[in-house]
């Protein structure tokens, strides 16, 4: 719709062909893409975040924090949101494979260079190295989500150590 019938933004690729770089002609390139693969992730932590913060509002350290005289605003900042946040960085850290797996489809719809093109390309040519190579490259990306996620883990709460 934006692309082909409005004409707003660019159908694909990464630049207009024989135009000089600029940043701007590379971020409204960008647009598509980026809205494609966050929508779904936008939607799907947006229903995580109300559901954990439904849950954690009803808790009794809540009240009791209401029954103190605290605000409204210091309730939800300090004790409901930090305790909602720990399924919404589980949900994070698990998304990132599927973001790396669709990403690889996106670049191929919309004409981007990247690792999805080269592992279409390698799966393409049966070049087993480049399938394998690149295949560990997004393991250990997903290793190291999974470290992030426990590391924000013992950011957020203060009863999870890092020993």
């Amino acid at each position: 719709i934006f692309a082909l019938r409005l004409g707003w933004l660019p159908a694909g690729g990464y630049s207009t062909p024989r135009q000089p770089f600029s940043v701007g002609d590379r971020l409204e390139h960008l647009i598509l893409p980026a809205s494609i693969i966050a929508i779904n992730y936008i939607a799907q932590t947006m229903r995580y975040t109300r559901s954990a913060m439904l849950e954690v509002l009803g808790q009794d350290y809540v009240r009791t924090g209401r029954a103190k005289g605290l605000s409204e605003r210091v309730v939800i900042a300090r004790h409901a949101f930090r305790n909602a946040l720990l399924p919404i960085v589980t949900l994070i850290g698990a998304s990132v494979p599927a973001l790396i797996g669709g990403a690889i489809f996106i670049e191929s719809i919309f004409g981007w260079p990247g690792v999805g093109r080269v592992l279409l390309s390698g799966g393409e040519a049966r070049d087993y190295p480049v399938i394998v190579g690149v295949t560990f490259v997004l393991a250990i990306v997903t290793l190291l989500a999974n470290l992030a996620t426990d590391v924000a883990y013992a950011l957020i709460d203060p009863r999870i150590r890092l020993d």
